[in-house]
């Protein structure tokens, strides 16, 4: 059986589409052992008994095979936690997603900041969210959203009106246009940034892919700026989220009606700021510390019998 790096992608992929399978305890065995092949063995074919069920490891892999190759013949990225091109600083986070899929170009992305919102946003939100991502951009740092209406649309969009790259993280399969009206939005960031999602490519949105979405977002940027945000959100979510992943969040004064964002405001990491101009400047005071490189096999298991 072939321990490269296509037998541990393909075995770790068969893990995962085990019906209930659990995709953080699958990620916490292949870790641990460093071999996805080993654990699809012990899971699939009992070594533990007399007569060990060898077919049906080598059915889960061929299946899983046909799987990877025909996302890839469809323009599909599939990185998992076996590949350099998986982003490095998901590694850092409890959430860190066994594989990903991409559309688009990758890129390091290390000046990385995601810019997040109410899908409701005032005039005030559209405009400040506007001039946040065409400041980032124009910097040479990547905006990174979720791709939902409102707050999310205009950092995207304000981004690429710039010249400058975006990447959105969402929260349905990279094969799903979600919300609908973002459909050529999503298409021209395919083209022009990157699209990352951590759910099967066909997979449809449900109450629970976005907070998981929001973790991954947060994961992938160096800091997170919360615009305008409800007291129940995927913005607030996110805040939260980032602070638990160590990651310095900012967030605009008239939050602070919230008690939530009062609450954060105390909080170590957390920047409070009035105006479009000093978010600007905070952001770019956290920028200018950003490392100059990642190690992108940091944390990379080991293959086994490579």
């Amino acid at each position: 059986m072939r321990h490269d790096r296509q037998g541990q992608v393909t075995a770790l992929i068969a893990l995962l589409r085990r019906p209930g399978a659990h995709w953080h305890e699958i990620t916490s065995d292949v870790l641990t052992g460093g071999d996805a092949i080993s654990v699809l063995e012990r899971t699939l074919g009992d070594r533990d008994t007399l007569f060990p069920d060898d077919a049906a490891v080598t059915t889960a892999l061929n299946s899983a095979l046909t799987e990877v190759q025909a996302w890839e013949a469809d323009g599909i990225g599939v990185h998992t936690l076996f590949d350099t091109t998986y982003p490095a600083r998901l590694r850092d986070i409890r959430e860190m997603p066994p594989l990903v899929f991409t559309r688009g170009t990758l890129a390091e992305d290390r000046r990385a900041v995601a810019v997040v919102g109410t899908r409701k946003p005032t005039d005030r939100g559209i405009d400040t969210a506007e001039k946040i991502a065409s400041a980032l951009a124009e910097s040479g740092c990547t905006v990174v959203s979720g791709l939902a209406l409102g707050i999310d649309t205009a950092a995207h969009t304000a981004a690429l009106r710039a010249g400058g790259r975006t990447v959105a993280v969402i929260g349905t399969g990279v094969n799903r246009y979600y919300p609908a009206p973002n459909r050529p939005l999503q298409q021209r960031i395919v083209r022009d940034g990157l699209v990352i999602s951590q759910f099967w490519p066909e997979a449809s949105p449900t109450r629970q892919s976005f907070p998981m979405r929001n973790a991954v977002m947060s994961g992938y940027s160096a800091a997170t700026v919360v615009v305008e945000a409800a007291e129940k959100s995927g913005a607030r979510i996110q805040a939260r989220l980032a602070l638990q992943h160590g990651r310095p969040v900012v967030l605009a004064d008239s939050l602070l009606v919230h008690e939530w964002a009062r609450d954060y405001a105390s909080r170590p990491g957390v920047v409070v700021v009035g105006t479009a101009s000093e978010l600007i400047a905070a952001v770019e005071r956290i920028v200018q510390q950003i490392p100059d490189s990642d190690d992108a096999l940091e944390g990379l298991p080991r293959l086994a019998n490579t």
